[in-house]
Order: structure tokens, then sequence, then C-alpha cells
């Protein structure tokens, strides 16, 4: 209770029924309140709708300080760095897909699944002795146009690397919440079709970059007849796929 409304009884059987009657009282004050409101507002439809219009319900998306960075809409819907991008390129992604080195078995069987899920690419297991930069080198010259590596530690992926082909940029994103395809109950197997890419809340400056790297890595020709769908949601700082 607040402090002006303290009360100090140590008799602990007598300070439980003084608040149960304090608890009471409230109680009985909220219920006659809501009937007298409840009869004002069937004699007056109005304080009703005034009344709904005004209780809107606090959620995080409703109180989030407005960012000065999300970018109304322009012509070409251009940002930054979209010239590194391929976006109009008549040449379809070339994804060279590699994990880090000494990766374990988590890392191989997350290898499977982000082999269905994304189209054209190659699956390298990583070697000792082969540099980063050696790596990219190699995949310029065989006409690769982006780099996913597959971070793993004690057994657990805890992130994917992108790297751009052949100038960058580079992303890393820190992976959690993880669910195994054999985990999800009625789950379905992918196709051989182009999926669609659907981006959803990536407004922001930042937002428009990392959208800009999703589209990129994705063929622009989906199969639509094939229903099949890659949503990414922004909201939290979060990517939910």
């Amino acid at each position: 209770m607040a402090p002006g409304n303290e009360i100090n009884i140590t008799n602990k059987l007598k300070r439980q029924e003084i608040f149960a009657d304090i608890k009471h009282d409230k109680n009985k004050e909220r219920h006659t309140m809501r009937r007298k409101r409840a009869k004002e507002e069937r004699d007056n439809p109005e304080l009703r709708e005034q009344r709904l219009k005004e209780n809107v319900t606090q959620t995080i998306e409703n109180t989030r300080v407005y960012d000065e960075t999300i970018n109304k809409e322009v012509e070409g819907d251009e940002d930054d760095l979209m010239k590194y991008f391929n976006g109009n390129s008549n040449e379809p992604p070339k994804i060279f897909l590699t994990t880090n080195v000494n990766a374990k078995k988590s890392a191989y069987e997350f290898a499977n699944i982000m082999i269905e899920v994304l189209p054209n690419v190659t699956f390298v297991k990583r070697k000792f002795g082969y540099k980063l930069k050696e790596i990219s080198d190699i995949c310029i010259k065989r006409n690769f146009t982006d780099i996913v590596i597959i971070n793993e530690d004690k057994k657990k992926v805890t992130g994917l690397t992108f790297i751009h082909l052949p100038e960058g940029p580079t992303f890393y994103f820190k992976l959690s919440s993880f669910v195994e395809v054999k985990k999800i109950v009625g789950h379905g197997r992918p196709t051989s079709h182009i999926p669609e890419l659907i981006l959803n809340n990536f407004q922001t400056r930042l937002g428009q970059t990392v959208g800009r790297l999703f589209q990129s890595i994705l063929p622009q020709n989906p199969d639509i007849e094939g229903r099949q769908v890659i949503t990414l949601h922004n909201q939290r700082d979060y990517i939910f796929f």
C-alpha cells in the first residue's frame, strides 16, 4: 500500500481481517460504479462510444518512440548501399554456403535446412588452413554473389554471417530460439520452386539495407504457382523467420 495508507497491526489474523474488509469495500465500490455507468450508457449510447474510444490498451507498438530514421517513400526506393547489391542484375544469385572451422553435427544439419530454403546454393565443408579472405577470392573468381557462413559454438548454431561479393557489405545475425523442422508438428517439405520473399516492418534506414540484403540472395522471379513463401518479420530488433 502507499506510505500514507499504511496500517501497522501486529496481530496477523486481525491484519488479514482488516485487509479483507478493505478489499471487499473496494470491490463493492467498483461494482456500484459499473452499474451506474451501465445505466448512464443505456440512456445515452454516446457515452459508451466515447469511453471505448478513449480506453485504448497500451502495447509495445503504440507506445514506441517514433524513429526518425524511418524513410518516407522516395523515388526509386533507394538506400545508401543499393549500389553494392545486384538487384537490377539479370544473373540469378549464386550462394556459397559453409561453416566455421571444426564445425559439429548441428552446423551441418542447419546447413541442410538452408540448402532447402535458399535456391542455387553450393555447400562446401570448411577446411583448416583456408582464411576467409582466401575463400572470398576463390568465390569471386567462380562468380559467386554471396557467402553465407554458419557459426557454431559448443554444438549449437549461434549465428549467420552474410558476405556480399565482391565488395561487401558483411552482415552478422545472432541466432536465437531456433526450432528444428522435425519438431514442428505438421510441417511440410519445400519443393524446387523459387520462393516469394515477404519483408515486413523494414522501414528504417538500417531496415531497408538489411531488407536489400535478403532481396539480393533470392532470385527476383519467384515461381508463384509453387506457393512457397519466405517471410521475414522485423519487430523489437528481432527478425522472425
